[in-house]
């Protein structure tokens, strides 16, 4: 969803996050617009499901950290500033306490939301691996499906019947597909 019109800067950006009836939003800045965010429960769910196993991998191997909703801009690019819905950052640094990181995380994961078109989701995906990312998972809750993109440009879709894995970059981490779009409530 669109909020204004103009093509604006990560510096305007930063101005618009601080007005008072901004504050608690979800927003991004894509390409110069912003957008903001409105996950669903669904939503909510996929990336509690993915977090909950991922996170426990992280703390066992001490491998990175995870967050949530974490700001990611590059220096040099004045146009973007992105949230993925779930990130993973291997590099040894102290936490960045204010303001974004200024660099893209190693994973990054989006879960498609009823908003974005296939285009938008996966342009996310593309984004965050020219600018350094190495993995990106893509979350489809409609097709039940993830697609997995890598720094080689390799992509893979995995289906409910699959293991999602972190290659290289996260050795031993597994978790099944079908774990991610399970519904606890449902037995």
């Amino acid at each position: 969803m669109r909020v204004l019109e103009k093509q604006i800067t990560v510096d305007e950006f930063d101005i618009f996050l601080r007005q008072p009836e901004n504050h608690g939003g979800l927003f991004e800045l894509i390409h110069g617009e912003i957008a903001k965010k409105m996950p669903t429960e669904e939503h909510g769910q996929i990336v509690a499901s993915i977090i909950i196993v991922l996170g426990a991998y992280l703390r066992r191997t001490r491998a990175g950290r995870i967050g949530t909703e974490v700001s990611y801009r590059m220096p040099k690019d004045r146009y973007n500033s992105r949230e993925p819905d779930l990130s993973v950052s291997l590099a040894k640094r102290p936490l960045v306490r204010e303001g974004s990181v200024s660099h893209m995380p190693d994973l990054a994961v989006e879960v498609k939301s009823p908003s974005d078109s296939v285009k938008q989701h996966r342009e996310k995906a593309h984004y965050y691996l020219a600018n350094g990312s190495q993995i990106v998972w893509l979350i489809f809750p409609e097709q039940r499906i993830v697609e997995v993109y890598t720094a080689d440009e390799e992509v893979e879709i995995l289906t409910e019947r699959d293991m999602l894995t972190g290659g290289e970059l996260l050795p031993e981490f597994q978790m099944s597909v079908a774990e991610i779009f399970s519904d606890p409530l449902d037995g």
